[in-house]
């Protein structure tokens, strides 16, 4: 799947922090993308987030191939462990989207769930035991 996306002029920065449970599922489900991108329909919202190494971008259905809000510049080697909060910054493309900030931060995590509970591994994991080399 191809989309080209557009931004308009950054309207606003700011600092955020993102729990480390919607981080590190986010960062899983990455990489099990074979081209580096991860789409994540958030359905209750009517957005579409794309995901890559570098930021998260969110689109509004309506107004199609324009990122509304984007997450970039995550800090996550400032963590000490895995459980931290990830810190990011917010930038806006749009007038007055801090409620849609707010309603993203609830739903996101959610429909990343729903994305998680749809790839589950349909094999069981396997140990190889390999000979212990005898000296």
């Amino acid at each position: 799947m191809e989309i080209t996306c557009y931004r308009d002029t950054e309207i606003k920065r700011e600092s955020h922090f993102l729990p480390a449970s919607t981080y590190n599922l986010a960062r899983q489900l990455l990489t099990r993308c074979a081209d580096n991108y991860l789409f994540v329909p958030i359905r209750s919202m009517q957005y579409l987030a794309i995901l890559d190494k570098e930021e998260f971008i969110f689109i509004d259905g309506e107004r199609k191939c324009w990122i509304d809000i984007a997450w970039q510049n995550f800090h996550s080697q400032d963590r000490t462990n895995l459980s931290q909060p990830v810190a990011y910054e917010v930038v806006y493309y749009g007038e007055n989207q801090a409620d849609i900030m707010l309603r993203l931060q609830k739903e996101f995590p959610k429909a990343l769930q729903l994305l998680a509970d749809k790839q589950v591994p349909k094999t069981p994991a396997r140990v190889i035991k390999f000979p212990v080399a005898q000296s």
